[in-house]
């Protein structure tokens, strides 16, 4: 089977526009549903975090747009705001040799003002979140008149979070002619059920869900309860890596576990359900900038979490629900990088150990954890620091003018300068750990396009 772009039939512009982003051969979940998603069928999209499903349905949307008609003919609903900047981010490039094509993003945690006004002006392809995109509806400031195509981005994600009357809701303002393209990591039961509801006679293209036995090191640690958290810093401490994730089932571990890594010496801050939306893009921020190096999560926290180079991944506990350690692993060894999973369970939890191996078809030979004499190492700190300046988008700071400053006379060199994120009235950079204090000079005490703006270190 031929897996080139070029054999799709695609319109010129867009695969002019796939060369010039190196993409020539298709991915396997590419190569299996977008001939289907091309042909108008409704496609059911199973493959683990990475596959490459967003250019998938990406492709097949931009494809089928009438640029000439100025209206939302495509709506792609998505589990977290992450995952929606990411996806609209990612069909703006795939769509870049379209002339004037507009994606918008509509998220809750968001000012409706500004998105009602961008609204107004129209807009082709819409990506949101459930509730944000049922709040317009209801208001009667979106319109789906002209719609041809809905996608459900990590479907598994949104029913996980509680999206399901959300959904329903905004399936009532659908057109029912209509092509439907589901993704899912996973494929629970309620994935089933709405897939009957919602879609005609779906194709359903299946990727492997397990991975890859030699990008993923997949190891389990028999421990007992009372030592999980030293468990958790003696793996970090024999790896050491960069950016690590530590998945715990419940808020008040993330906290406790976070609290002890902080206590030893360690760059860590806990990620769930209960934080402001400004704290939680802190943590994010903070921790894609690898000026974080441990995050402990939730999984419904997690979500939609876009880290590019993930190399670890403990799991706390063996979770509630097995599929959820595949999704959980596949966050690490991507894109041909290799990747360790350290897994800690319980006697209680030796049941669960059976039911894992016979998901992943594969045997699981517990290790002993790593000589507890480790523990006497003071935790790491990462390369990098992030700086928090008070200014954003709205005051019209550009990237380039914080790089400016930064690398101003007597300044810091280019390659000592990280991520550089802009909110609406904050930005974020990661300078060199070792260049804190004149970045701090440059940035506080020097001028950012020509004013003083506060800024501080986020630890």
């Amino acid at each position: 089977m031929t897996t080139a772009f070029s054999s799709l039939g695609l319109n010129a512009d867009l695969l002019a526009n796939l060369a010039t982003l190196d993409y020539h051969n298709m991915t396997p979940i590419q190569a299996g549903s977008l001939p289907l998603i091309l042909a108008g069928r409704d496609v059911i999209g199973q493959g683990k975090t990475g596959s490459g499903k967003t250019a998938a349905f990406g492709l097949g949307l931009l494809q089928k747009l009438d640029v000439k008609r100025f209206a939302a003919q495509a709506l792609v609903l998505c589990p977290t705001r992450e995952l929606a900047d990411q996806v609209a981010k990612e069909i703006r490039r795939l769509g870049r040799g379209i002339h004037n094509i507009k994606v918008l993003t509509l998220c809750g945690g968001m000012p409706m003002g500004p998105q009602i006004g961008s609204l107004e002006h129209g807009a082709h392809i819409i990506v949101g979140t459930p509730g944000r995109i049922e709040e317009h509806l209801v208001k009667g400031t979106l319109q789906f008149d002209a719609l041809t195509t809905l996608v459900l981005d990590e479907a598994d994600r949104m029913l996980d979070m509680g999206f399901q009357p959300s959904l329903d809701a905004i399936l009532e303002y659908l057109p029912s002619e209509r092509q439907t393209l589901l993704f899912s990591a996973t494929f629970p039961s309620g994935i089933e059920a709405i897939a009957q509801r919602v879609m005609q006679a779906p194709e359903r293209v299946q990727m492997e869900s397990t991975h890859d036995s030699s990008s993923i090191a997949q190891v389990f640690y028999p421990v007992q309860d009372s030592e999980r958290t030293s468990a958790v810093r003696l793996l970090l401490l024999q790896q050491r890596p960069d950016s690590a994730v530590v998945f715990c089932n419940t808020k008040i571990e993330c906290a406790e576990v976070a609290r002890d890594l902080a206590r030893h010496g360690f760059s860590a801050l806990a990620l769930h359900g209960d934080l402001e939306q400004r704290d939680r893009h802190r943590i994010l921020v903070q921790f894609a900038n690898k000026s974080i190096s441990v995050l402990v999560a939730t999984d419904v926290a997690a979500r939609g979490l876009d880290i590019d180079a993930l190399d670890m991944v403990i799991n706390y506990h063996i979770p509630r629900d097995l599929e959820v350690y595949v999704h959980r692993i596949g966050r690490t060894g991507r894109a041909g990088s290799s990747g360790f999973a350290g897994t800690l369970f319980s006697d209680k939890e030796s049941h669960k150990l059976a039911k894992l191996e016979a998901l992943l078809d594969q045997s699981i030979d517990p290790v002993p954890l790593p000589p507890h004499t480790l523990l006497k190492t003071p935790g790491y700190k990462p390369p990098m620091v992030s700086l928090e300046i008070g200014a954003g988008k709205k005051q019209k700071l550009r990237p380039g003018d914080i790089l400016g400053a930064l690398t101003s006379e007597n300044g810091l060199d280019g390659k000592q300068v990280g991520k550089i994120t802009l909110y609406d009235n904050w930005s974020c950079v990661a300078v060199r750990r070792s260049e804190v204090d004149t970045a701090l000079d440059k940035l506080g005490r020097g001028k950012v396009k020509g004013r003083s703006f506060r800024v501080r270190v986020l630890e």
